[in-house]
């Protein structure tokens, strides 16, 4: 169920916040719920505010090494389908 939130901001704020919703084809109440909902989300537990393509970067090299043409995807699923899942 949606509840009505009356805010109070600046006018040339809202004028560009209106703007910005009419180009994204949004309205300014889904802005706003979608930045609380971004707000409330638990915190990255990545250290020192990593992305994850930077966290997985950070990582250690495999000490097992790979031939070149290796199938990573066919070798997933064929390891899938021994587990049976």
């Amino acid at each position: 169920m949606k509840k009505r939130l009356n805010i109070t901001i600046e006018e040339d704020l809202l004028e560009k916040i209106k703007e910005y919703a009419e180009s994204q084809d949004r309205s300014v109440s889904d802005l706003v719920q979608d930045h609380f909902i971004t707000l409330l989300k638990p915190p990255s537990t990545l250290p020192n505010g990593m992305t994850l393509v930077e966290f997985m970067k950070s990582l250690p090299k495999s000490k097992v090494e790979f031939p070149e043409d290796y199938d990573w995807k066919k070798e997933y699923y064929e390891s899938r389908k021994k587990m049976g899942q």
